[in-house]
């Protein structure tokens, strides 16, 4: 999973973000323009997100690095068209061009390449329901990471909702004797990765693609080098296989162009709600299909993690509403529009 709200801060052409539009929040009444639309757009990308698990097992007989080395190529490929969809040619030629640009891009691509790396293996080695896990806590560890690094000071009901959230893991750990290793490394390589890529003034499109790009001589490297000892799963193991391998790069752009779609549509308030679909498609299909353990301890952990996000989303909501009433009150020309 690529994740969801740091990744869109620019509104969206009528196929995908342009260099030069203005940040997606930056109007309140955002919802008012295709609410509907909008919100079809960003349910169907975190439901793919969601569902995807089903696609990484059906790679379940290819190792985990190879499956994201070819993620990293084919998504690649796949994101190159884009770019040239979204008119975004100037921006992504300026971002190559900069060494400055180029070595934060380095940093977050390693990021997110390992955040990739770890929710495939722990998708293909029965730990689906940590990994949901890991992206419920995801928007409450991105909440400590402001407070540490941007010294940003926490609301009370952000506090009560990290103490919450901090009590469920350590009920886990402690009642369940297994620390959730995978759900604070994907919580936490994406909530650096977010955090880093604060630094880089560049679109969310055209920064995937370049992070893609950084990694795609390596990967191909590796993937010739597999091939060559014939110790790689693509072209020998079956042409289900191949094709398998050659979708992931179409799994990981078709979301992201259906998330820029929506958040163009949608403010940023309901998309944060929309976000938790893709956790909780994660949590019924390790439940349901890949017949993972749900223990009343694990009931127990999520459950605070549930009350935590109900918490955050409130405030989120209350905060937004009360920014959007002085913007408002700030233009009193302006007629109101629901938000």
């Amino acid at each position: 999973m690529t994740g969801p709200l740091f990744l869109v801060k620019r509104s969206v052409s009528p196929i995908l973000p342009k260099a030069d539009d203005p940040p997606m929040n930056s109007d309140p009444t955002a919802e008012s323009r295709q609410p509907l639309a909008g919100t079809l757009y960003a349910f169907l990308a975190f439901l793919i997100w969601g569902l995807s698990p089903i696609y990484w097992k059906a790679l379940h007989g290819v190792g985990a690095f190879e499956i994201i080395l070819h993620r990293i190529l084919w998504s690649f490929v796949f994101l190159m068209p884009l770019i040239w969809l979204g008119h975004q040619w100037a921006e992504f030629r300026q971002t190559i061009k900069s060494p400055r640009m180029l070595s934060i891009l380095l940093i977050t691509s390693l990021l997110v390449g390992a955040n990739w790396l770890i929710y495939i293996w722990a998708v293909n080695n029965g730990r689906v329901l940590q990994a949901s896990l890991g992206y419920y806590i995801n928007p409450l560890v991105n909440i400590v990471l402001g407070m540490v690094f941007l010294r940003e000071r926490l609301r009370r009901a952000q506090a009560v909702a990290v103490v919450l959230a901090t009590l469920g893991v350590l009920n886990l750990t402690f009642r369940y004797g297994v620390f959730p290793w995978v759900s604070l490394a994907l919580a936490l390589s994406f909530g650096v990765y977010g955090l880093v890529r604060k630094v880089a003034a560049v679109g969310a499109l055209v920064g995937l693609t370049v992070e893609t790009l950084l990694l795609t001589v390596p990967a191909s490297i590796w993937v010739f080098h597999l091939h060559r000892i014939q110790a790689g799963a693509f072209l020998h193991t079956g042409l289900t296989t191949d094709l398998l391998l050659l979708g992931t790069g179409i799994l990981t752009a078709t979301p992201l162009l259906l998330f820029n779609l929506g958040a163009k549509r949608i403010t940023l308030a309901t998309l944060g709600f929309i976000q938790y679909t893709a956790p909780t498609g994660m949590l019924l299909l390790g439940i349901t299909m890949f017949d993972e353990p749900f223990t009343r301890v694990q009931a127990v952990t999520f459950g605070l993690i549930w009350t935590a996000l109900a918490i955050y989303s409130w405030d989120t909501v209350r905060v937004h509403r009360q920014r959007a009433r002085v913007e408002r009150e700030k233009s009193p020309g302006r007629p109101g529009k629901p938000v």
